[in-house]
């Protein structure tokens, strides 16, 4: 009998040590994959600010082109024609306003030599993308500044630089002054529609419209002056012409305000080229977006997710923790809890785009067609809050994620002690103040869990807030300095959206696939950010109440 139980005990332990095996072998799987994908999208994603070198190839049928090589591919061999494997290159020509099109394909057979000129330039331009080509001459209409790559490159420097800075200030007239001229036009046309509903004498009536008259013609006559400034600023722009030449000859002149950068990729030390990548990196975080946001940066995105996801958290986390504690302390368990719990629960498994739907339903176009109703009928019909936008789109993310919050709260709030309420209890506290002060801090490390959760989740979601308020393109951020300084009625960016946009509808794919992986490092290390800060409040608060043994 002893015998027996021996090897029931010992076959015991052996399932049990493999069951421990497999499940960290699991664990460990999981993991290996996760630093996977993050260390494929990262590899991808950082590649995309480094540059190459730029290659000449001459073809066996005389052609010449110019460009990056950016990939390559093995063919098997093709039945009649060759028994070896062949190879092709992919090569980045730019110049889709010469060639019309961006990338070429060359199989190796076709290639006739390889060489890397050391004065190849290289033009990133505000339109029509990069440009492959060698400098000719530098102009100011018929007047030549410059003749031969080395003359040229020399003399660009410093007229590039005044170019650039002219265009800053240009984008800061547009914005500033402009903008705010703009700003008080507009509402000196919502006093003009209010006037006309107010109940006053003609002659009252009268001396407003006309004080109204008089700014408004004040206002637009300082317009017009910065728009005449505004026109000379960008014409002074194109006065000079840079005039390359493309590998088979043919030559076009470019605005020198127009160029973003110029390098000789060939011609660079180690040293330039990593000064240039973290140029890009700062330029790919800090700038807006250009050409159909497949130049330039994506600081609108972030900004975008950053606040909605901030104003996501506000809502859900009061509505998610009131929720739990009505059903966890207050609520009478019976059927009608564990109907709500299982209808909460269920809640989580509906499709996002259900929450879209109900979100434009309910508040775009009831809340807000109401509150444009009662507090801006002067701006109909140009709804105010009667349209989609960062406010209604943080709300729809909020039920959205409801129950994670709920759910995450009630396993906070069941894992502190009985024993805790009671004492508090007894030493006269009434339950309010118990949950107040003892139980909701205790559970504090649970909350936080359910916002975690609740923000990686809103951070990646896309389908209902193209409904809602998400564009493309948001020309102007929902924070100025006009009051009420924060404006949550206004259209906001995505990174979510703009990994698929630029991805999937973008004209020029091949250029635009590497910005699909940097958008993507930068949304995972957005979330990352939010939830570390999360993380490390809530494990402060775990270790201060270690003693209710949460």
């Amino acid at each position: 009998m002893n015998l027996g139980r021996d090897d029931r005990t010992r076959r015991s332990e052996r399932v049990g040590e493999s069951l421990t095996w497999l499940c960290g072998g699991a664990l460990a799987f999981n993991l290996l994959m996760i630093v996977a994908v993050i260390g494929f999208i990262g590899y991808r994603g950082l590649d995309y600010f480094w540059q190459g070198r730029v290659a000449l190839c001459r073809l066996e049928d005389g052609r010449r082109l110019l460009g990056e090589i950016s990939g390559r591919e093995e063919r098997p061999p093709t039945p009649g024609k060759t028994l070896e494997m062949t190879g092709r290159l992919q090569l980045r020509v730019g110049n889709r306003d010469v060639t019309g099109a961006g990338f070429v394909w060359i199989d190796d057979d076709q290639i006739a030599e390889i060489s890397y000129p050391e004065d190849a330039l290289l033009l990133e331009r505000l339109e029509w993308g990069h440009f492959y080509g060698r400098a000719v001459e530098l102009r100011r209409g018929d007047e030549v500044l410059a003749r031969g790559p080395d003359e040229v490159w020399r003399a660009f420097g410093p007229l590039h630089e005044e170019k650039v800075a002219r265009r800053e200030a240009i984008e800061r007239l547009e914005r500033g002054e402009i903008g705010d001229i703009n700003f008080e036009i507009e509402r000196l046309r919502l006093a003009g529609k209010r006037l006309a509903r107010r109940d006053l004498s003609p002659d009252e009536r009268a001396l407003q419209e006309a004080a109204i008259a008089h700014e408004t013609k004040e206002r637009e006559a300082q317009y017009q002056v910065l728009a005449d400034r505004l026109f000379e600023e960008r014409e002074s722009l194109a006065e000079e012409q840079l005039v390359m030449e493309t590998a088979d000859g043919e030559r076009n002149a470019i605005a020198v305000g127009e160029i973003v950068r110029a390098v000789r990729p060939n011609a660079m030390s180690l040293l330039d080229r990593a000064g240039l990548y973290l140029g890009r990196v700062r330029e790919f975080v800090w700038d807006d977006p250009r050409e159909s946001n497949t130049e330039g940066g994506i600081f609108p995105a972030i900004f975008g997710t950053v606040l909605m996801v901030f104003i996501m958290s506000i809502a859900v986390v009061p509505l998610g923790v009131l929720a739990a504690l009505y059903l966890r302390e207050y609520a009478k368990q019976g059927v009608l809890v564990r109907t709500v719990r299982i209808a909460v629960n269920n809640l989580a498994g509906v499709p996002s785009i259900v929450f879209g739907v109900f979100g434009l339903g309910f508040f775009v176009y009831l809340v807000g067609g109401s509150i444009d109703r009662l507090f801006y009928p002067d701006a109909l019909p140009t709804p105010t809050y009667g349209t989609g936008g960062i406010l209604w789109a943080s709300l729809t993310l909020a039920l959205l994620t409801v129950p994670v919050v709920i759910v995450a709260t009630e396993e906070g709030l069941a894992a502190v002690p009985r024993g805790t309420r009671e004492g508090s209890l007894a030493l006269g506290a009434t339950k309010f103040e118990t949950i107040r002060r003892v139980v909701l801090p205790a559970a504090a490390p649970g909350i936080l869990t359910g916002m975690i959760l609740a923000m990686a989740r809103a951070a990646g979601e896309v389908a209902p807030l193209m409904i809602v308020g998400m564009v493309k393109l948001a020309p102007t951020l929902p924070l100025d300095h006009h009051f009420p300084f924060v404006h949550l009625e206004r259209k906001f960016m995505h990174l979510g959206f703009h990994i698929y946009d630029v991805g999937f509808q973008s004209p020029n794919v091949e250029a635009t696939t590497p910005l699909v992986f940097a958008t993507a490092l930068l949304l995972v290390l957005v979330v990352t950010l939010m939830n570390v800060a999360a993380i490390v409040v809530r494990n402060r608060l775990r270790r201060k109440y270690a003693s209710s043994a949460i």
